[in-house]
C-alpha cells in the first residue's frame, strides 16, 4: 500500500528490495583514512618481503656453474646487496609518500610506476641476500618510516620540486650502484647482473622525472640527502 502511494505521488518506488529481491547497493566513498591504511598495509608487506613484484630476476636461476665466492667475498657482496636493498626500501617509501598527497594525477602515476619498479629491485636484492646466506638490514622499518615522511614533506613543495626529489634520489642511487659494480667481486656474476639492471632502471626513473619538469634542488637539500645516504650505507652494510 505504501509503495502504491509513493508511485501515485510521482515519487517512484519506495526504497527496498528491487524486482529481483536484492537490496540496493550502497557504496562508501574512499577517503584519506582509507589511503593511509592501505599505505600502512603495503609498508608491512614491503618490510616482510611478501609484496608482489612483476619482473623476473635478471640474474636468472642459480646454477652449479656459477663461480664460487670465498667467505670474505660472500660477506662483502652481502653487505653491498644489503645496502642496495635498503636503498630500494627508501626509494619505495619516498615515492609512495610523495604520491599520497600529490594532486596531479599524471605525476602521481609517474611516482607510483617508479615505486612499482623499485619493488622488483627489492625482490631481486632479497633473493640475492638469501643466496648469500645473509639478511636485510635490521633497521628497515626506520629507513622506511623516515623516507615516507620525507616524501610527504616533498609532496608539499610543488610539482617541480616533488619531481626534483625523485631525480636527485635516482642520481645519487646511480652513483652508489656504479660504485658497487666496481666493488663487487669480478666473478660475482649474479650480483652484478642485478645491480646493472637496477642502475639502468634508476637512469630511466631520473630521465622520466626530468622530462616531466623536475627542478634542481637547492645545494643544501642535495647535501643533506648525501649526508643521510652516507649514514644509511655505512650502517646498512653491517646492520
Amino acid at each position: 500500500m505504501e509503495q502504491v502511494m509513493h508511485e501515485a505521488e510521482g515519487m517512484g518506488p519506495a526504497a527496498g528490495p528491487d524486482a529481483r529481491g536484492a537490496a540496493p547497493a550502497w557504496r562508501r566513498r574512499a577517503g584519506r583514512l582509507d589511503a593511509i591504511l592501505a599505505e600502512a598495509g603495503r609498508a608491512l608487506r614491503v618490510l616482510d618481503g611478501t609484496v608482489s613484484h612483476e619482473r623476473a630476476n635478471p640474474a636468472g636461476p642459480a646454477s652449479a656453474d656459477d663461480p664460487a665466492l670465498s667467505d670474505a667475498e660472500s660477506r662483502h657482496a652481502a653487505g653491498l646487496m644489503r645496502v642496495n636493498h635498503v636503498g630500494e626500501i627508501c626509494a619505495q617509501a619516498l615515492y609512495r609518500g610523495q604520491a599520497l598527497l600529490c594532486r596531479d594525477e599524471g605525476i602521481r602515476r609517474v611516482l607510483l610506476r617508479a615505486a612499482e619498479e623499485e619493488v622488483d629491485h627489492l625482490a631481486w636484492c632479497r633473493q640475492r641476500l638469501d643466496e648469500l646466506h645473509s639478511r636485510p638490514s635490521l633497521l628497515n622499518p626506520l629507513w622506511y618510516a623516515g623516507s615516507f615522511g620525507l616524501g610527504l614533506v616533498a609532496s608539499r613543495a610543488g610539482i617541480p620540486y616533488n619531481l626534483g626529489f625523485m631525480a636527485e634520489t635516482e642520481r645519487q642511487v646511480e652513483e652508489h650502484l656504479d660504485g658497487h659494480l666496481n666493488a663487487l667481486p669480478d666473478h660475482d656474476r649474479r650480483s652484478r647482473r642485478i645491480v646493472t639492471r637496477m642502475r639502468d632502471d634508476e637512469i630511466g626513473h631520473r630521465t622520466t622525472a626530468e622530462d616531466h619538469g623536475a627542478a634542481p634542488l637547492p645545494a643544501p637539500v642535495r647535501g643533506a640527502m648525501r649526508l643521510m645516504s652516507r649514514i644509511m650505507t655505512t650502517t646498512a652494510y653491517r646492520i
